[in-house]
């Protein structure tokens, strides 16, 4: 197999879904996934989050080939021949992948790369309270309001991997009927309660 180095190749498959980023399925003797990031930092999280997975031994994509730095940032990952899982069975079937990473310890809190690392959640938790109301200025009084409950809060917890972009497309089972958890570029270290919440978006 010729590795991969960024580059779209003859007979390319596109199959973006409408995400900011552009994938291609490429076939051969071993068919990979080529993903272009909008945002280098987010090729730089999954090219990590994907590393760490594969060192646990955990299922999920295998890393082919990685530059975050390039323009376009690319990751390069092993294609994974699986079925998504109904939105009406998600929440069932996400009990045994969460387990699974949410038992993968992690060194400090945040994004696993590209982005700034905190020593404690409450830290990261403040700061992404910032990012939001910075951005929407209409939640200014809000974020003061939970910065204060956070600073009330007892916050010693032992960062575990997190998915943190949990919705029906990411959730696949493979063809032995294990389910896999895919598309890591979220990913991020910290209070494995983080991802249930995030389940509550979830249609």
């Amino acid at each position: 197999m010729t590795m991969p180095d960024g580059r779209i190749p003859h007979g390319a498959r596109e199959i973006t879904t409408g995400q900011a980023n552009r994938v291609w399925y490429i076939d051969g003797p071993e068919p990979y996934v080529l993903k272009h990031y909008s945002d280098p930092a987010r090729a730089a999280n999954e090219a990590e989050a994907l590393t760490l997975l594969n060192r646990y031994q955990t299922p999920a994509p295998r890393l082919l080939g990685a530059a975050p730095e390039a323009r376009p940032a690319w990751t390069a990952q092993t294609a994974v021949h699986a079925e998504p899982v109904p939105a009406s069975q998600l929440l069932k079937a996400l009990a045994e992948p969460l387990t699974t990473i949410h038992r993968i310890p992690g060194p400090h809190v945040g994004r696993l790369a590209g982005a700034r690392h905190h020593h404690r959640w409450r830290d990261y938790l403040h700061d992404r309270l910032d990012t939001y109301a910075a951005a929407a200025p209409d939640l200014v009084r809000t974020a003061a309001a939970l910065h204060h409950e956070l600073d009330t809060l007892d916050d010693n917890i032992q960062p575990r991997l997190l998915h943190h972009d949990l919705q029906p497309g990411h959730l696949v089972r493979s063809h032995t009927g294990k389910p896999l958890l895919l598309d890591w570029e979220l990913a991020a270290f910290g209070d494995p309660l983080s991802d249930l919440a995030r389940l509550r978006a979830v249609p």
